[in-house]
Formats: structure tokens, C-alpha cells, sequence
């Protein structure tokens, strides 16, 4: 049985990947879930990573190693550190937006990638772009204003509207791929109605983690 550990920022965050677990067909996998939602806030509070959060988060990834075949960072705001606590884990660390820009940018196309909270948008751009470059794809970060103030409102309903809407507006002009960066925001996936349907990180990074654990 693989043992997933999932650093999360939010607490939502656990049922969505036990949802996603569930719904991705891979079985000989659990998940424990860790919780970290002062790391995103610092993140908020400082404009974006620090030298001091990225090293933060990386000795957070590095503890849940013990006992766990991977270690998943489910936040797109501090994904850069998990690089950094990669280098000397024991077991794979792996973020989970990586795999959503892979299978977003697969085909090339015009790839439009929706972040909710601001802070996102520079490592998520830098990530997406990384992978792009493989393929060809254009990719177009953009921000959903009011949609992090819902969620932080605990108003889930017009979170996921907002999202699922401007998935609809990317499709409409010209998007051949929509990804939603945040793991939050894979609830909305099934509210837009255009195709194809947008790619969510949390089956894509479970995925990841399973074939990280295999190739162990």
C-alpha cells in the first residue's frame, strides 16, 4: 500500500483529494493529510515566497517524509519549495500543480491557467511556462478577482462560480486548454459548460505520486 503524504494550506483541501483519490481509479494508495494554513497567509502577507518561507515549508515537506512512500505540496503559492526539499528526501516530493501543467500543455494549443489568490500567479506562470517550452503551447496565467475573498469568506457557492465563469470565458475566446492551478478550485470543474472540460491538480498529482512510488 503507498503512503501519500498531502501538505495542504487549507482545510478544504483534504476532502477534495480523498475525493480525488476515490474518483482516479488508482487503488493501493492512502493519503495522510497534513495542514498548514499559516504558511499560505505569510505567503499573502509578504506579497509572495520569501527566502525564509520557501525554507519553512521545504523542513515541513522534509517531516512528512518519515513514514510515507511521497510527499505531495497540494499549494500552488508554494510550490517552488518543494524542489528544495526534494534534494535530500528520502522519498519522492512531488508538487501537484507540475503534473497539471504537463498534461495542460501536452498538446501545445493556447493554454489559459486560472489562479485565485494573487500570490499564484508568479510561480504558477513560471511553471507553466517551463513545461510549455517542450510543446509549444502559449500559455496566459490569469487572476479571478473576488474569488479568494469568497473562499476566505467561507462562501464556497460563488468561489467556485467565479471560477467555473471564467472557465467558460477562456473557452468562449479561444482557449483550446483551461487548467485550474489551485486545488481549491477543482469543484468548479464540473460547472463549465464549454469544452474540453478544465484540467484540476488533484488526480493529475496523485497520479504523479504513484507512478513517483512505482519508479522507486
Amino acid at each position: 500500500m503507498a503512503r501519500i503524504a498531502c501538505l495542504h494550506t487549507a482545510d478544504g483541501n483534504i476532502a477534495i483529494f480523498d475525493d480525488a483519490l476515490s474518483a482516479s481509479g488508482l487503488v493501493g494508495m492512502t493519503l495522510r493529510h497534513a495542514v498548514r494554513a499559516d504558511l499560505l497567509a505569510a505567503a499573502e502577507r509578504e506579497g509572495g515566497l520569501t527566502p525564509g518561507l520557501v525554507a519553512e515549508t521545504a523542513a515541513a515537506l522534509g517531516a512528512l517524509c518519515a513514514g510515507a512512500d511521497a510527499v505531495l505540496l497540494t499549494c500552488s503559492t508554494l510550490g517552488p519549495a518543494a524542489a528544495i526539499a526534494a534534494r535530500d528526501a528520502p522519498v519522492p516530493v512531488l508538487r501537484v500543480d507540475a503534473a497539471l501543467a504537463a498534461a495542460a500543455v501536452a498538446e501545445g494549443g493556447r493554454v489559459v491557467v486560472l489562479c485565485a489568490v494573487e500570490t499564484t500567479i508568479a510561480p504558477t506562470r513560471h511553471l507553466f511556462e517551463e513545461a510549455a517550452r517542450a510543446t509549444g503551447a502559449v500559455v496566459d496565467v490569469r487572476w479571478v478577482p473576488g474569488a479568494w475573498d469568497a473562499f476566505k469568506a467561507g462562501d464556497i457557492p460563488r468561489y467556485l462560480a467565479l471560477i467555473a465563469a471564467a472557465g467558460d470565458a477562456a473557452l468562449r475566446t479561444g482557449a483550446t486548454r483551461v487548467a485550474f492551478a489551485q486545488a481549491s478550485m477543482a469543484g468548479a470543474a464540473a460547472r463549465v459548460g464549454g469544452e474540453p472540460p478544465p484540467l484540476t491538480s488533484p488526480v493529475a498529482g496523485l497520479r504523479a505520486a504513484a507512478a513517483a512510488v512505482r519508479g522507486g
